[in-house]
This record gives structure tokens, C-alpha cells and sequence, in this order.
């Protein structure tokens, strides 16, 4: 009776940024930043919940937890359909999740390469996820506010693409598997506001009327 009919909202607890929203056979993905102990933020994870029209939804059990790499911040997720990760045990292809880990230890101890990125799989459907092994994919080259991973395909390179934050800028890195990233290039050093970090970026091909395509960050 109390609770959003529309908007989403966790059973309980704390909940901040969705991410890693996916649509994978018929099933709308939602992860969210989630501390399940209290009411206000704390350690981050990510809560997860699925929904068929994006309205109703259905609440699965917490799908990424601290690690000793650190706490689970923003990022994105994909499906990895032709298995470039190698990461497929089973029909389906994995479910890849890409994410900040924030190492709050190192934040304390004044250093700047408490942020990482690191991935998780899971292999049915996003019921159950394992950490990768190698994490993290992108060490920190001592670089504060080195978050918000957002990954696509990019069909015409065959490749996977990735865009996050560095401070008030932008680092662009490419991968054939989701596993191991080449640093490309940044964007903004000289451009666009720099009052703060540029939080949760996004890139995507946007065509007008005319058929002109262009790259929208």
C-alpha cells in the first residue's frame, strides 16, 4: 500500500544508482548499488531484479558482494553472445558484468589507485554470479575517481568498447573478450566543464532523419 507502484524499490534497506540494465530472452535486468544492512549508504553491492514490461518486478537474491579488491560501484552489463570471454559453461551465452570496485582502505590511506574495474559472470540467465578470477581487468595507473564502467559492442571493429570516468574526463579502452583492455585514447581534457568528475558517462551511435550518423557522449 505504501510502496511506489511504479517506481522500482528494493524490499528493504538502502538502494542508490541502477545499473547493468540488460534485456536478455524476454527478461528486463535491473542492478542497482545496494547495502543491505542499513538505511543509509554503506559497503555497496549490487542488488538485482528482473521484470517482463519494466513495471512489475521480481526481486533475486544479491548479485555481486565485497571482495577484498574492494566495494561494488557503478558499471554496466552485457550479453556476450558469441562467448568472446570464454567464459560460457552451458546453452546460454554469459551474462557479463562490468564494475568499479572501490577499495576503501586505500581511500583512507590517502593513496589514488583505490578504484578498479573488474568483471563477473554468470551463466544462467543472471541467477548466480561468480567473480572473475583475474580481476581486476583495468588496474588504476594512480588516477582518483577512475569509475562508472559503461561497455557496448562495437560491430564495425569487432570489438568491445569501453568508456569511464577519469576525474573530469573521459578514458576510452577496446577488448576482444571483455578481459583484457588496450587503452585507447581520453576525452575532454580541454572541453566541456571540469567543476567535478564526470560521473556515469555513456557513448552510442545516434542516426538523424537524414541518415547521418554521429557519436553521442
Amino acid at each position: 500500500k505504501y510502496r511506489p507502484q511504479i517506481h522500482f524499490s528494493p524490499e528493504e534497506k538502502w538502494m542508490n544508482d541502477p545499473n547493468g540494465m540488460v534485456y536478455y530472452e524476454g527478461e528486463y535486468h535491473l542492478f542497482y548499488k545496494y547495502y543491505p544492512d542499513s538505511t543509509i549508504w554503506g559497503p555497496m553491492h549490487w542488488g538485482h531484479a528482473i521484470s517482463t514490461d519494466l513495471v512489475h518486478w521480481e526481486h533475486l537474491p544479491i548479485a555481486l558482494y565485497p571482495d577484498e579488491l574492494g566495494l561494488i560501484f557503478s558499471g554496466s552489463a552485457v550479453i556476450d553472445w558469441n562467448n568472446s570471454s570464454g567464459l560460457q559453461d552451458g546453452d546460454h551465452p554469459p551474462m557479463i558484468a562490468i564494475f568499479t570496485q572501490h577499495l576503501m582502505a586505500g581511500e583512507k590511506a590517502g593513496k589514488d589507485d583505490f578504484q578498479v574495474q573488474s568483471i563477473a559472470y554468470s551463466n544462467d540467465k543472471g541467477r548466480s554470479w561468480k567473480m572473475y578470477d583475474g580481476n581486476p581487468v583495468i588496474p588504476n595507473p594512480n588516477i582518483r575517481d577512475f569509475r562508472d564502467p559503461k561497455v557496448f559492442w562495437h560491430k564495425a571493429s569487432q570489438q568491445w568498447v569501453m568508456i569511464f570516468a577519469a576525474g573530469d574526463r573521459v578514458r576510452l579502452y577496446n577488448s576482444p573478450n571483455l578481459i583484457d583492455w588496450t587503452y585507447q585514447s581520453e576525452f575532454g581534457v580541454e572541453l566541456g566543464a571540469h567543476g567535478g568528475v564526470w560521473e556515469c558517462p555513456d557513448l552510442f551511435l545516434l542516426k538523424t532523419e537524414t541518415g547521418e550518423s554521429h557519436w553521442v557522449m
